[in-house]
C-alpha cells in the first residue's frame, strides 16, 4: 500500500480550507501583518493559499497563482515579516490537528522560498 501524502492524512481539502481560515485569522490580527493586505482581494488570496497549501502537501491540486517572487514583487515584506507568516502558518496548522512531522515538511517547503518573497 503506499504512503498517504500530506494533504491525505491530515484530512483534504476541508483540513487545508480550516487551516487557511485560521491562519488569515492570525495574520488580519497581527498589527504587523495587516497593512500588507490593505489592497488585497482576500478571497483571491485565500484561494490561493489553499492550492498552496495543498500543493506543498502533496494534494491532488494544482496552483494557479503567481510564482512567489511574482506574487510578493514590490510588496517590501521583510524578514521579521516573512517570520511572523510563518510562526502564524504553524501556529494554525498545529492548531488544526497537523501532526509536528507534517507541520515540520510544510514549513520546510515555505522557509525554501524565503529568498523569492522578503525584499533585501
Amino acid at each position: 500500500m503506499a504512503s498517504q501524502s500530506i494533504y491525505e492524512r491530515i484530512g483534504g481539502r476541508d483540513a487545508v480550507e480550516a487551516v487557511v481560515s485560521d491562519f488569515y485569522d492570525r495574520v488580519l490580527d497581527d498589527p504587523l501583518l495587516e497593512p500588507y493586505f490593505e489592497e488585497t482581494d482576500m478571497d483571491q488570496l485565500r484561494s490561493h493559499q489553499a492550492q498552496f497549501i495543498s500543493v506543498v502537501a502533496g494534494g491532488p491540486v494544482d496552483y494557479d497563482g503567481d510564482d512567489m517572487q511574482t506574487a510578493h514583487e514590490g510588496m517590501g515584506i521583510t524578514e521579521d515579516a516573512f517570520a511572523k507568516v510563518a510562526a502564524h502558518l504553524e501556529a494554525a496548522l498545529r492548531e488544526n490537528g497537523v501532526p509536528d512531522d507534517d507541520v515540520e515538511a510544510i514549513l520546510t517547503e515555505v522557509a525554501a522560498m524565503e529568498d523569492d518573497i522578503v525584499e533585501a
